[in-house]
């Protein structure tokens, strides 16, 4: 209970460098200011689809958003948590790697099949670099919060 507390902790954590890498590289791609980031993208179309998006502020709707990336963040840190003592190398390379796990299972598996996002493979590629790099910034700033198996 306490390794999972402290991968939830650890995973909110380290959303925070993975939303500075993420906003600072979105600003670097052409034409991306015209396109959400996708924390932002999946609350909206989630929120339309339940229903309430039309009843909630922008402010409310991005702090949503933002809270939605955190919680996602937390959950699978407590998951990385459990599963940490198995993956080989230093605590940023085992982090490091399991952030391009979730961006893999995220972006090619669960969003497009719930059809909240297409397939990164349908997404320009400097759009997937932004996204692989801040997952990777996550997962290595994960893995030395939690540090040492």
């Amino acid at each position: 209970m306490l390794r999972a507390l402290g991968g939830t902790l650890a995973g909110s954590a380290a959303t925070v460098p993975m939303t500075i890498a993420m906003e600072l590289l979105h600003r670097r791609l052409a034409g991306a200011r015209a396109q959400a980031l996708p924390p932002q993208q999946i609350t909206e179309k989630t929120l339309r689809a339940s229903g309430v998006a039309e009843h909630m502020e922008p402010s409310t709707r991005l702090a949503t958003a933002t809270a939605a990336h955190f919680g996602y963040g937390a959950a699978a840190g407590a998951v990385y948590a459990a599963v940490a003592p198995l993956l080989p190398g230093p605590p940023a390379a085992r982090g490091a790697l399991f952030g391009l796990g979730v961006w893999a299972g995220s972006y090619l598996g669960w969003l497009p099949a719930a059809g909240i996002l297409p397939p990164a493979t349908r997404e320009p590629a400097g759009r997937n670099a932004m996204m692989i790099a801040s997952h990777l910034v996550w997962g290595a700033a994960l893995g030395l919060l939690l540090g040492r198996r």
